[in-house]
């Protein structure tokens, strides 16, 4: 297994995170709500807007039962994260990514280096299926968005400050969401 451990005394605030540039320090801060639980306001906005403002039927409805194995297959990252992270004992907690205890690089991390965001887009995806009509399928896009704002951008920040250069290593060895980078 690839993991990097943490030298230990390395202390970081609770929800800031703070980044050094050579002139300046910027705070960021991670969202203080959880991922999945934006990924449950995106799919209530996504009935909602298939309930009253359907635009443009795309998926017949005996296609629409196809949805099933987006959404099944959309566990598969998740849960190989959280076991590599089980068996790394570091946290997976994505609003505590300062408190990372080692650098898990290999398995699902080593093609996608966020599986579980990964996971909620394809739940959303699932779902614009599933329901049918043009207009939810702006949910998981507008999820994506969001979530690299409001939630990977403070992690990989904090990544980066307990990480150093192993973590820019693996950055430019694997993409945000997935493939290994054409990079060297």
């Amino acid at each position: 297994m690839q993991y990097a451990p943490v030298e230990s005394g390395a202390s970081y605030p609770r929800d800031v995170l703070v980044t050094r540039t050579s002139d300046s320090s910027r705070v960021v801060r991670s969202s203080r709500v959880p991922p999945p639980l934006w990924m449950f306001i995106f799919a209530t906005a996504m009935w909602a807007l298939n309930r009253y403002h359907p635009v443009l039927p795309v998926i017949p409805a005996a296609w629409r039962e196809c949805a099933r194995f987006v959404l099944m297959a959309a566990a598969i990252t998740p849960s190989a994260a959280f076991y590599q992270f089980y068996r790394a004992h570091t946290t997976f907690n994505p609003l505590k990514p300062e408190t990372a205890r080692a650098l898990v690089t290999c398995g699902v991390f080593a093609w996608t280096r966020n599986p579980m965001y990964l996971g909620l887009f394809l739940l959303l995806l699932g779902w614009a299926i599933k329901l049918g009509t043009l207009s939810p399928f702006a949910g998981p896009l507008l999820f994506l968005a969001l979530i690299q704002y409001v939630q990977i951008r403070p992690e990989e920040q904090a990544l980066r400050l307990r990480f150093g250069s192993d973590y820019e290593r693996y950055c430019q060895r694997v993409n945000r969401w997935w493939g290994r980078s054409r990079r060297t």
